[in-house]
């Protein structure tokens, strides 16, 4: 599959990729944001106890009762929240702690090592840095934000060093799409569609899946900056951990709620495909990543979607049984390209577009 390739990473691109802002936040003298990071936000929000718990081990069980309720859960967190916590999943701890080591590891990196991977172009399968948004008022903002972005299936990409990265990168990707497929398979179930309907029609054999390691330092005035801005992902499903330091917040009803999720769980989403997919019945919710005075936090991100040739439109039974599409169909690889090169932060979101 060719990789998403954006030719139009430009002066004329909303996002300019920068240095680190690790060796930034570190400097004592940082009192106050500085202006090129300033986006002004309220980062408090409610709490809920609210947010969907999944059993994963039911979803797999032998016994039709469980397993029966757990689609019917997961069918419901898709359609109410969006968002849902996934426990007993399988995946060890030991393996998501190595994989915090490695990226721990990754940006502690000297400079002129790290240098090799700073993006040149939204389409590098290996890129790390900070990037600039531009809002709807044209003006520029820098995120308080390191990142780096793996493009791990169908070809697996990875720095060098350190030698744990590749290691732990490679099976945390390959256990998170196997939950990935297992979902989906619950998801076709809950629809009423065969169950090989979305491995066929997606062609998940070649499915896309991209690995992001986020870092946010301590910010001195955290209503002054932002993480990530509200947004929706593109795919089907993300997969999120993080290093027990809150900051995702998700919209539900209108208002911000904190997403925390206990230890060794997975806070996954649901994303634009796969409401596109559902023909409405399920929600890519907007989230966004807000930043504290007082503690680093870092987050690690799977996003699992269909293959990059795989044509995403509402799936025709559910079609037929609604009367109408609500979605354009389009090539995933394009959707992809399209939100790459979207207006800008705040604008009409790609999903919206696709609404006919």
């Amino acid at each position: 599959m060719a990789l998403p390739s954006v030719a139009a990473a430009s002066e004329h691109h909303p996002f300019e990729f920068e240095t680190a802002l690790k060796d930034l936040a570190n400097s004592s003298n940082v009192k106050s944001v500085p202006s090129k990071f300033n986006f002004i936000n309220q980062p408090t929000a409610l709490t809920s106890d609210s947010i969907p718990i999944i059993d994963f081990s039911a979803l797999t069980a032998d016994d039709p009762h469980p397993r029966s309720k757990a689609i019917h859960d997961l069918s419901k967190a898709c359609q109410e929240w969006g968002f849902f916590i996934l426990v007993n999943h399988g995946i060890p701890e030991e393996l998501m702690k190595a994989t915090f080591t490695a990226i721990t590891e990754f940006l502690s990196l000297p400079a002129a090592e790290k240098k090799q991977y700073e993006a040149k172009s939204a389409s590098d399968p290996i890129k790390c840095g900070n990037f600039n948004v531009a809002n709807t008022s044209n003006q520029i903002i820098t995120l308080w934000r390191d990142y780096l972005k793996l493009y791990v299936h169908p070809d697996f990409h990875c720095p060098e060093k350190p030698h744990l990265l590749r290691e732990v990168v490679l099976e945390y990707s390959e256990r998170t799409r196997k939950l990935a497929r297992i979902l989906l398979e619950a998801v076709c179930d809950a629809l009423e569609l065969e169950q090989d309907y979305v491995d066929q029609v997606l062609k998940l054999g070649s499915s896309f899946q991209m690995f992001a390691a986020n870092y946010y330092p301590p910010c001195p005035e955290p209503d002054q900056a932002i993480g990530l801005p509200p947004h929706t992902d593109p795919g089907l499903f993300t997969f999120l951990i993080h290093n027990g330091v809150a900051g995702l917040q998700i919209e539900h009803n209108g208002h911000w709620f904190n997403a925390d999720s206990p230890q060794n769980s997975i806070l996954v989403n649901a994303a634009d495909q796969l409401q596109i997919l559902s023909n409405g019945r399920y929600t890519s919710v907007k989230h966004r990543a807000v930043v504290n005075s007082e503690k680093e936090r870092i987050s690690i991100v799977v996003a699992n979607g269909p293959a990059g040739e795989a044509v995403v439109g509402p799936a025709a039974p559910l079609v037929q049984k609604d009367g109408h599409p609500l979605y354009r169909s389009m090539k995933y690889l394009e959707y992809l390209e399209s939100q790459l090169l979207k207006d800008r932060v705040g604008g009409k979101s790609l999903l919206e577009q696709q609404k006919i």
